[in-house]
């Protein structure tokens, strides 16, 4: 059962609105959860995407090791992550998705004088497709991924980073995640996070959030 926040009315504006990308932005948390079982296929072996739930936002060697066990393999990394490149890239042009009314979110934050940010533990290559193919690119001013910290969440290194090259304050600032260890990232940064809900995240706790919701359209009633 999951554990959230209620959903009252964020009381303030922000000057920075910073995003996490899988499962806050767009639905691609189970797509990477089906590419990696479909991975563990290419090696004769079968496993449940839905494990990938007991280790969503932890990092990709935690990850991959989960679903090693599961499959019983043992497979050169780097190849494995060969195939799991192909067949999550498929997914994400076949199935991929925004988040409910996020787009409008979105267009009512560029209107604001305010900065937009991703910060994701992801690969530039994963939040460069996902941006293009939904044509988002334009309404971020800084994209932070795998390839800018050496610390993955829930080690604040990430937020810090895009605070620091923003320019602003972490009580400035509000990010919105949908993990226990991106939540766990910005509020080690200083920052007011918004938790997002959606079915593969039941198994994490959203309790600290400053709120909870799953439909950004609460955000603009």
């Amino acid at each position: 059962m999951i554990h959230s926040a209620p959903s009252p009315k964020i009381p303030k504006t922000y000057l920075a609105y910073l995003f996490d990308l899988d499962g806050t932005l767009v639905n691609s948390e189970p797509l990477k959860g089906k590419a990696l079982a479909l991975a563990c296929q290419d090696y004769d072996s079968t496993t449940d995407y839905t494990i990938y739930q007991d280790v969503m936002g932890q990092d990709w060697p935690t990850v991959t090791q989960h679903f090693f066990a599961a499959a019983n393999i043992k497979p050169d990394l780097n190849e494995f992550n060969q195939h799991f490149r192909l067949h999550y890239q498929t997914l994400l042009k076949e199935q991929l998705r925004l988040s409910k009314n996020l787009l409008p979110y979105l267009e009512h934050l560029a209107k604001l004088n305010c900065k937009i940010a991703v910060v994701s533990s992801a690969a530039n290559w994963m939040i460069e497709q996902v941006l293009t193919q939904l044509k988002l690119e334009h309404f971020f001013d800084l994209i932070i991924s795998q390839e800018d910290v050496s610390q993955h969440k829930p080690h604040p290194e990430a937020y810090l980073t895009a605070l620091k090259k923003l320019n602003i304050k972490a009580k400035d600032a509000l990010v919105f995640e949908d993990s226990f260890a991106g939540i766990s990232a910005a509020q080690k940064a200083g920052c007011d996070v918004i938790a997002i809900r959606h079915e593969f995240n039941i198994k994490n706790d959203m309790s600290a959030a400053k709120t909870c919701l799953s439909d950004f359209k609460e955000l603009l009633d």
